[in-house]
């Protein structure tokens, strides 16, 4: 790769914009021949239940494989992999943890290991992210501490059936 992932993250997140979206996770792997881009978006507006489609992955999909091409910032051969952030949602940046205050995350802390824990504020000046624990205490830790943060998912009402689905009806038949 001929460029480091912090610059490629910052040019991705600028021509993402253009077109409403946002990364909320870059990686990169493969080999020095053919490397490999995952790229999981989000739309830049987010609200509660809008969810990235398979379209959004497409039209995310042209949009970066026409500017990658012209920059050949990866080389000739690159494998683009988009995707949505899924149910469990990454929370790398600042801006993400900003973003979710009140929200549960599952996180690696060093000293503690993974917890589940409650963003309870965050200072963006200084990358700071407070956390509530689930013993009742709160920790203060720099966002580069807190690592393979995701949003916190309760799989038992995600997955309960709600009234009106056409669950409700069948089970009832």
């Amino acid at each position: 790769m001929r460029i480091a992932l912090d610059q490629l993250t910052a040019e991705l997140q600028d021509h993402l914009a253009e077109i409403g979206f946002e990364a909320v996770d870059v990686r990169t792997g493969g080999g020095a021949r053919r490397v490999r881009l995952q790229v999981r978006v989000d739309h830049r507006d987010a609200e509660p239940g809008r969810k990235v489609t398979i379209d959004d992955c497409a039209t995310v999909s042209r949009h970066l494989e026409a500017w990658l091409d012209a920059s050949g910032m990866l080389g000739d051969g690159y494998v683009l992999e988009v995707s949505s952030p899924g149910m469990e949602r990454p929370v790398r940046w600042v801006a993400h943890w900003a973003r979710f205050v009140g929200r549960d995350v599952d996180v690696r802390l060093r000293d503690r290991g993974r917890v589940r824990a409650r963003i309870i504020a965050v200072d963006q000046d200084q990358a700071m992210v407070t956390l509530g624990l689930p013993d009742g205490n709160a920790t203060t830790v720099p966002v580069t501490e807190a690592r393979d943060a995701t949003l916190a998912v309760d799989w038992d009402a995600a997955l309960r059936p709600r009234a009106g689905d056409r669950s409700d009806d069948l089970a009832q038949e």
